[in-house]
């Protein structure tokens, strides 16, 4: 996300009223915004201001039933209650897709337009995304859970930003001219990697659309998307607006469906030439076994983490406490780089953990549609009982719970915000990935432990460190095994900015210019050179 959009949707979102957001009628059904230091105040459910349009695959530039004729409902997050029913993709609308990609890349005219059009293209396409950012925002909270607010302020915004960003890179993407020691002219060119497999998840679904497929198109190759079956909406809807701005046919296509099925058959295929996943580490595991085993496609990973928040003794407390909230709660906690490790120096542990807890209990949970609500629903039922078991299991072990701990209601997908203290590195909830709205925290006594400690994981995505010490920054970001460090902040996440992890976080880097390498072949030029006037 654009750092200067995120933090100003974070000070905003801090301090909102209660108040309704008028987008929609109320559907009759009652529900609760849970704030645990006050009465709860009833409400009802805002009935979304959005109607879905797009359930098929996109081939070809058209929508078009599943092979099969097969149907997944995709569920309201709020209720459990069915959105709509969603084309079901399998191997053959992944052949089918594929074979339109390849043609697209082959014969048509997308690797073949220059720079220039393409970065034309791009920018009317993100500027047709901004004048629908009402009705992308609604579709995204309904079918994920996120707060509306979120949406429209940061992610759509963000979603916009990315695509200027990659329509920037088009036409500046080369190659070099390279100096030989004999009389030969070398040049390298920068080509197009072909077909690019791409399969997304459903904690971030239009701004991981915009990590993949922005990247992937300024370099000229031609795609196929999975989406998240938990999540399939939005990316039907931009990918309208992509071809109303004028992308060929063929170029972008999406399918819907499930990872054994349609997700497998991606990262199988023979004629897919480079595959881009984003989910957990163990489906990454399996992504890059298929991968190998078919034709050693080109494979990057953004995976899991198990990221750690450092407060050091200098820390502004209330500050500290602030942004170690926004760091493990954001997004109900379904965040990959959530600081879902709390550290916090001896000395202030207790004047922290008191502070933390208050915070936690003071979050607001309810219809993410509603204006001063900061927690939605989790995505699922698979992934709200997920983390109910990791409460439960903290809770046997000797961690202390010092707040929430349970489910908010008998409808929907609520969970308390939870903290647990006195945690330890062997237990369940510090070394698993919860993806939840639970907050773990710990002790420390110097610098040189809370590194050993940190590192003490297999993942390696973030981390952040919170100090006023340039020398205590500056150690601690050397030492940590992290992809991204935050210091004195958290989750920024410009279109510039490098992201992905070490160790079992994945392989690669998306944003930025490093991104641009996933979806490029270096090709070297060597010729002889008859009597030149220099070599």
């Amino acid at each position: 996300m654009s750092a200067r959009r995120l933090s100003s949707f974070l000070s905003r979102s801090l301090r909102l009223p209660s108040a309704s957001v008028p987008l929609g009628r109320s559907n009759g059904v009652a529900r609760q915004i849970h704030r645990f230091s006050t009465a709860a105040a009833v409400e009802e459910l805002i009935t979304p201001p959005v109607q879905v349009e797009y359930t098929k695959l996109l081939i070809n530039g058209q929508f078009v039933d599943s092979a099969s004729g097969k149907t997944f409902p995709t569920l309201d997050p709020r209720t459990g209650e069915v959105i709509a029913n969603v084309a079901e993709g399998d191997l053959e609308d992944v052949n089918r897709a594929v074979a339109a990609a390849r043609k697209a890349f082959d014969e048509g005219p997308w690797p073949k337009m220059s720079a220039y059009e393409r970065s034309r293209i791009m920018l009317k396409f993100a500027d047709l995304v901004e004048k629908h950012t009402d009705e992308l925002a609604a579709l995204e909270t309904w079918d994920n859970g996120k707060p509306y607010l979120q949406a429209a302020q940061a992610e759509v915004p963000s979603f916009v930003r990315l695509f200027r960003y990659y329509a920037g890179w088009a036409d500046k993407i080369h190659g070099l001219t390279v100096p030989a020691d004999g009389p030969h002219h070398v040049q390298t060119l920068h080509e197009p990697i072909g077909v690019a497999g791409q399969i997304i998840p459903w904690n971030f679904p239009l701004l991981m659309f915009a990590w993949k497929v922005g990247p992937a198109l300024a370099c000229g190759n031609t795609i196929v998307l999975k989406t998240a079956e938990q999540t399939p909406l939005t990316a039907l809807y931009v990918t309208n607006l992509f071809h109303e701005a004028g992308l060929p046919p063929g170029v972008l296509n999406i399918v819907s469906g499930f990872g054994p099925t349609a997700g497998a058959a991606l990262a199988s295929h023979m004629d897919v030439d480079k595959l881009a996943f984003t989910g957990s580490t163990e489906t990454g595991q399996t992504v890059l076994q298929l991968a190998a085993r078919s034709n050693l496609k080109h494979v990057t990973l953004e995976l899991g983490g198990k990221s750690p928040f450092i407060v050091c003794e200098d820390a502004d407390i209330d500050h500290a406490v602030e942004l170690a909230h926004f760091a493990l709660f954001f997004n109900q906690g379904q965040c990959c780089c959530a600081g879902s490790r709390t550290y916090v120096h001896e000395r202030v542990y207790d004047e922290f953990l008191e502070k933390a807890k208050a915070r936690a209990m003071k979050r607001v949970v309810g219809d993410p549609f509603k204006k001063g609500v900061e927690q939605g629903p989790q995505i699922d039922s698979e992934q709200f009982q997920k983390i109910l078991r990791y409460i439960r299991a903290g809770r046997d072990s000797s961690a202390t719970l010092e707040c929430g701990g349970d489910k908010i209601g008998s409808k929907g997908y609520f969970i308390q915000p939870t903290v647990f203290s006195n945690v330890k590195e062997d237990m369940s909830i510090a070394q698993d990935e919860i993806f939840g709205p639970v907050q773990c925290v710990f002790k420390f006594k110097d610098i040189g432990e809370v590194i050993k400690r940190a590192n003490n994981t297999r993942y390696g995505l973030a981390a952040g460190v919170f100090t006023k010490n340039i020398d205590t920054a500056n150690t601690l970001t050397r030492g940590l095994r992290a992809g991204t460090v935050w210091v004195n902040c958290y989750d920024v996440f410009d279109a510039g900015i490098p992201f992905g992890g070490y160790k079992m976080s994945g392989m690669g880097r998306e944003k930025g210019i490093y991104s641009l390498s996933n979806y490029l072949q270096v090709k070297a030029v060597v010729t002889p050179l008859r009597n030149p006037a220099w070599i």
